[in-house]
């Protein structure tokens, strides 16, 4: 039995999930406090510090199930954001498919993958392999000096500071396919 949930256990962590789902569209992820997420959710502060540390770890939970089906597209997609097309047209798919999933998820990417703990999520090791093996396929000099570098503009702050100076996501979009184009030729 060991790994099996107890029922009452997936009941709350729904309930937790859910409520965080409500609280990190109505005010800034950043301000939402572990007493906001129990409050809202119905359950005790220690039934939340059980599963999570704080309101990043819930926010990462929310953000997970998205990040793995981009994950999955990369790996076994169609062309270009899957296999078969050149490292240029991947960069390129890939940096749409990031802005799509910034657009749509952007209170939980600024409340669990700001900062430094950005670099730690499972989600941004899978990204930087992903854009390492394109610039390897790429012939690119030193690829390791590079790839945080390439990943630096999907940052969700700098997202949402795009956003806020009035870009839009084609035009952000645009803007990272310039940068794919240039580093990895057309």
């Amino acid at each position: 039995m060991a790994g099996m949930e107890r029922a009452d256990a997936a009941r709350n962590r729904a309930r937790v999930l859910d409520a965080a789902r409500s609280l990190f569209r109505e005010k800034d992820p950043r301000a939402v406090t572990m007493d906001d997420l129990a409050r809202a959710a119905g359950v005790g502060r220690a039934t939340l510090y059980r599963r999570y540390r704080d309101p990043a770890e819930v926010a990462l939970a929310l953000l997970d199930e998205h990040e793995r089906a981009l994950q999955e597209r990369l790996i076994r997609g169609e062309a270009p954001l899957g296999p078969g097309a050149s490292p240029a047209e991947r960069l390129t798919a890939f940096y749409a498919a990031m802005v799509d999933l910034l657009d749509e998820h952007l209170p939980l990417a600024l409340g669990g993958e700001t900062g430094a703990a950005r670099f730690r999520t499972g989600a941004y090791g899978f990204w930087s392999a992903h854009v390492r093996s394109l610039l390897v396929a790429a012939g690119t000099p030193e690829p390791d000096a590079l790839v945080d570098v390439l990943l630096a503009p999907l940052a969700p702050e700098l997202y949402q500071h795009q956003r806020q100076r009035g870009q839009d996501r084609a035009q952000i979009a645009e803007a990272l396919a310039r940068l794919a184009r240039g580093m990895l030729g057309s």
